[in-house]
C-alpha cells in the first residue's frame, strides 16, 4: 500500500471511476453497464451534485469513494452522504476503504458539515465492523439497509 495515494477527481477524470463504479453496482446485484456507469458519473460530476475521491496504486485506480450533499434548511447546513464506497478485490484488507472514508471525513470537516452519513446492507458484515470501528454509529436500520453518521465538527 506504500504507492496508494488518495485523490479527488474532476471532470476530465471521470474515466478513473467508472470501471471501479460498474464493479460496485455489480456488487449490489445491478447488471454490469459500462456505458450507463460512464454516464451516471459523469452527469454528477458536470452537474457538481457529487464528490469522488479516487485511491490511485501509483496510476492505476482501486478503489472510489462518491459523497453526496444534504442539506438542511433549519440547521443552515450541508452535511455529506457516503453513498458509494469500492475497493477492487485485489487491494481489499489493505486499509484503503479506510483511507478513503476518513479522507472523506477530512473535506466535509473543511467544508463546516456536521457529520457524513452512510448506508450499508444489513448483511455487509466486513462494512460494517469497518464503520464502527471508524466511530460511525447505527441510527437506524430497515430489512436492507443499515444506516450510521458520525459527527466531523464537534
Amino acid at each position: 500500500m506504500n504507492n496508494i495515494s488518495i485523490k479527488q477527481i474532476n471532470l476530465a477524470e471521470a474515466k478513473l471511476v467508472v470501471g471501479l463504479f460498474n464493479q460496485y453496482r455489480i456488487f449490489y446485484k445491478q447488471l454490469s453497464d459500462i456505458g450507463m456507469a460512464q454516464a451516471f458519473i459523469q452527469a454528477r460530476l458536470e452537474n457538481n451534485e457529487s464528490i469522488i475521491f479516487v485511491a490511485m496504486d501509483d496510476d492505476q485506480p482501486v478503489a472510489f469513494t462518491q459523497l453526496y450533499p444534504k442539506y438542511s434548511s433549519a440547521r443552515l447546513t450541508k452535511n455529506w452522504i457516503l453513498n458509494d464506497l469500492y475497493v477492487d478485490a485485489n487491494y481489499r484488507k489493505q486499509g484503503i476503504g479506510e483511507k478513503l472514508i476518513r479522507t472523506a471525513m477530512d473535506f466535509a470537516k473543511k467544508q463546516g458539515s456536521s457529520f457524513v452519513q452512510l448506508e450499508t446492507a444489513v448483511d455487509n458484515y466486513t462494512a460494517q465492523s469497518l464503520y464502527e470501528a471508524i466511530g460511525f454509529v447505527k441510527q437506524e436500520e430497515d430489512k436492507e439497509f443499515f444506516l450510521y453518521k458520525i459527527p466531523v465538527n464537534s
